[in-house]
């Protein structure tokens, strides 16, 4: 078995289907997908190219791959889903086919294992039927969110209900006609101790108070139709019995939902940079330039040979966070999880980069290439920024 396969031979067999199902679905559909996203008449609504793939993935068998739980989903552990996310990755929007998106696949496996019965049957149900959408309200624009212990949202206790206000930002999928949920953190405590003031609570879409102020955009890019949202709550009120776990336990829940999350981005990054190569290794064979083909000049061979070493490397790296984190959890495994956030989107940001280079021109007008290229450097954001995780590593290792 190849160390790039998943670590069971059942999940290798997964592995070969999701494979199989990405080249004779997937990708034929691409083109379709892309003049759907690119109409103004209808970006924001759902592809309906896309929803035909998901109920083939499904009947398929390739549906909540990511989930560990084989009640709900696969049951394959972080390792074995690796590679399956990794070639998801290769089309920006191939992980909703499968149900497998985020920030959908963090909330379920926060509702999953941390929600209680009826909000497992009202919000968790739905969400792994894919029925409905969801988001994930962390990030303010008012406080350094990269230190999770700022968040400032206030979460009031009103008699039997929790009342809302503050600002959240960069909210993935809040643009989303079906996104029906958010999980919303905040300050429950502020008197408590820095780790135990934050919880989380399940607000629907449609309460009253909660608004859209605006789509954010990154580099051009607004990912319609589930969008970058900023968010307004204004005396949002929601019973007490949507809280999620424990009061105080929101920065731990934080925690557990990263963890998986990390790895999943970053074998989506791979799938990313991996595709960007295979790109530049056709152009450089079929492009010719001062009487040869790119392929037979010294610097294109020098970005191709340098970018299939960095994947490769990136790739066992996370591999190996991944059969950490299975072993150990998340505390075991929390310097090989903070070394592929490092590694991952800059080893991205330089293959996708070389690939456009390599096309010239047209790499700034590529159907792939300039949209990958801004996912990589989101992602050098997402789950916190470079600097955190450097810190966070050189200390562990300090001491």
């Amino acid at each position: 078995m190849s160390p790039t396969s998943p670590a069971s031979a059942s999940a290798d067999i997964l592995l070969r289907k999701l494979s199989e199902f990405m080249q004779e679905h997937v990708y034929p559909a691409e083109a379709e997908v892309a003049a759907w996203q690119n109409d103004p008449q209808t970006r924001w609504l759902p592809c309906p190219r896309i929803e035909a793939l998901k109920a083939q993935a499904r009947d398929a068998g390739l549906w909540n791959l990511f989930l560990p739980d084989a009640e709900h989903g696969a049951g394959l552990s972080n390792r074995d889903y690796a590679p399956m996310a990794e070639q998801m990755g290769r089309v920006l929007w191939a992980s909703e086919v499968f149900n497998c998106n985020a920030p959908d696949t963090g909330n379920m496996e926060v509702l999953a294992h941390f929600g209680n019965t009826d909000q497992k049957t009202k919000w968790l149900s739905p969400l792994l039927r894919g029925e409905i959408r969801s988001a994930f309200a962390m990030t303010e624009p008012e406080v350094a969110s990269s230190d999770a212990t700022n968040i400032a949202l206030s979460i009031r206790t009103d008699g039997n209900d929790y009342v809302l206000n503050g600002r959240k930002w960069w909210i993935t999928g809040a643009g989303d006609p079906r996104c029906a949920i958010l999980i919303v953190m905040g300050v429950t405590n502020p008197e408590a101790d820095k780790h135990a003031r934050h919880s989380m609570v399940l607000v629907p879409m449609n309460t009253p108070g909660v608004r859209i102020a605006r789509a954010l955009e990154a580099f051009g890019f607004d990912d319609a139709p589930s969008g970058h949202m900023e968010l307004v709550f204004e005396n949002v009120r929601v019973p007490k019995s949507n809280l999620i776990g424990a009061e105080g336990s929101g920065f731990a829940l934080a925690q557990a939902r990263l963890g998986p999350g990390r790895i999943h981005h970053c074998m989506r990054l791979i799938g990313l940079a991996q595709r960007a190569q295979e790109l530049m290794i056709e152009r450089a064979k079929s492009r010719i330039a001062f009487g040869k083909p790119l392929g037979a000049q010294g610097m294109a061979q020098e970005m191709i040979a340098l970018s299939h070493c960095e994947i490769a490397q990136a790739r066992l790296l996370t591999l190996n966070a991944a059969a950490m984190l299975d072993a150990g959890g998340n505390k075991a495994a929390k310097n090989e999880i903070g070394m592929i956030k490092i590694v991952a989107p800059r080893m991205a940001l330089q293959v996708i980069d070389r690939a456009i280079q390599l096309f010239g021109a047209e790499g700034l007008q590529h159907p792939f290439l300039p949209h990958a290229w801004v996912g990589a450097r989101c992602l050098r954001l997402v789950d916190g920024p470079d600097e955190v995780h450097i810190t966070s590593l050189a200390r562990g290792l300090l001491k």
